[in-house]
């Protein structure tokens, strides 16, 4: 299970599509399989200061509660509280539950599982790879289920992700939510709502569409990181000069009801729809620009993956050990995140929220919220640039031959660190220095050979 801790949350919030981040923080992170131990760290010494909002892992909650262990599972005890449960009789007297609180008899399929996609009943009230498939229609299941939700909330959570949500139906989990309280007041302001957002897969041309999970909070916009891998890729003739109307207009959902990534704990590896054009670490230049694009894009509310490292090994073209856990140690504890000298992880942890140019977008998004899309340019070709009103400016170079060009960046005239090479430290930069003229025009140079051909300035960056 994973959970969002979320720093200091003030201001009054109105529904469950509100993050209820800090003033001046944008974007969360998923520290994906980190110890507690080492994510509150991680808060104090670097989340915190470098403008991140949030963490998914500890205080936004990822709720599974679609379903149980498989049916296969046998008779055992849980990992974490030890508790017994007997998957064949559908017995888990923890909760409980029991045979009365499955959709054994419910399911329209011809083996219990999901044959159908296009049969909206199978896909919801069948058992998704074999786990047993809660009815969340009973009261008493939705009871459990509110009543676990509103113990985290009195602790202290400030929301939820919702785990495999396209296997529900919405108004199950609207009936759910109905049921939540208002986050704790020592931590938020009176009558703040919990931040809802539910992982719903839709890629289009199966029987159940990401808009009517709507109602009941944000849903994770699937679509955007497959499209803007092909793009960023150059697949199927894709370009960057195409970006102009990035958005809605490219069958996205609302604005306001998305959450976007560029890859998840789950496509990085294969799983879970988007296929080869989603990009990872692995493709750290190009993944450095996607993430780059996003941070700097107005569009949706936008999570940063943290990934640890694991051997690939093709098979057929299918890397099989994409299952593999985290780093551990010989007793299967999970290893400590260590922080080297130069602030990168060690210990097998990639911590992409790390990374210079990544975190430094993190803070460009916080510096630009709410100013407009503008100042657009492209070569109708694969090097585009674009402006968030007068606070920041940023510029692609994703062709095979080099960038040299003048362009209105609309920011006041002065002398800016790039965020991307280097950053601002003291009164000098640590990487290229880029001059805006009185007219707000810059020339922009980025050969097809950097390291990262993407260059981003904005006002905390003046000298």
């Amino acid at each position: 299970m994973s959970v969002f801790l979320l720093l200091v949350v003030v201001g009054l919030c109105s529904a469950q599509y509100n993050p209820n981040l800090n003033e001046n923080r944008t974007s969360i992170v998923h520290l994906f399989e980190w110890r507690w131990e080492d994510i509150a760290a991680e808060c104090e010494r670097y989340l915190g200061p470098n403008g991140f909002g949030g963490v998914q892992v500890y205080i936004y909650v990822d709720i599974v509660m679609n379903h149980m262990t498989g049916y296969g599972a046998g008779i055992g005890t849980s990992s974490t509280c030890g508790s017994y449960y007997n998957s064949g009789a559908r017995d888990f007297p923890g909760v409980p539950y029991s045979l009365l609180d499955f959709n054994d008899k419910k399911c329209r399929s011809s083996n219990g599982g999901i044959d159908n996609y296009n049969d909206a009943y199978q896909v919801r009230d069948c058992q998704l790879l074999g786990l047993l498939d809660l009815a969340l229609e009973k009261d008493y299941v939705r009871g459990k289920i509110a009543d676990y939700l509103n113990n985290l909330i009195s602790i202290g959570v400030a929301g939820f992700r919702l785990d495999a949500s396209k296997h529900m139906w919405p108004g199950d989990i609207k009936a759910i939510l109905n049921r939540l309280n208002n986050l704790n007041t020592e931590w938020f302001a009176n009558e703040t709502k919990p931040f809802i957002f539910q992982e719903v897969i839709d890629l289009g041309g199966e029987g159940i569409s990401a808009s009517e999970y709507f109602g009941n909070g944000r849903v994770t916009e699937f679509k955007y990181g497959v499209k803007l891998g092909n793009v960023i890729r150059k697949w199927n003739g894709e370009k960057m000069a195409y970006l102009k109307n990035w958005g809605e207009s490219w069958g996205f959902m609302p604005n306001d009801k998305s959450l976007v990534f560029i890859d998840n704990h789950d496509n990085q590896r294969g799983h879970g729809g988007g296929g080869a054009s989603i990009l990872t670490f692995f493709d750290s230049r190009l993944y450095k620009m996607g993430v780059g694009f996003m941070l700097a894009h107005p569009y949706g509310f936008t999570r940063v993956m943290s990934s640890y490292r694991w051997p690939r090994y093709f098979v057929n073209g299918k890397d099989i050990n994409n299952w593999m856990g985290p780093p551990s140690n010989a007793d299967g504890s999970i290893k400590t995140v260590t922080i080297n000298v130069d602030s990168t992880c060690g210990n097998d942890w990639i911590c992409e929220h790390r990374w210079r140019q990544i975190k430094n977008m993190v803070i460009f998004r916080n510096v630009v919220d709410g100013e407009p899309f503008a100042n657009w340019w492209d070569n109708d070709s694969n090097q585009i640039a674009f402006g968030r009103g007068n606070k920041g400016f940023i510029v692609f170079n994703n062709d095979d031959w080099n960038l040299d060009v003048t362009l209105k960046t609309g920011l006041p005239a002065g002398s800016y660190c790039d965020v991307i090479s280097g950053q601002k430290e003291g009164t000098k930069c640590t990487g290229k220095q880029i001059s805006v003229g009185n007219d707000g025009s810059a020339r922009f140079q980025i050969s097809t050979t950097s390291e990262d051909p993407f260059v981003a300035i904005h006002v905390n960056a003046l000298l």
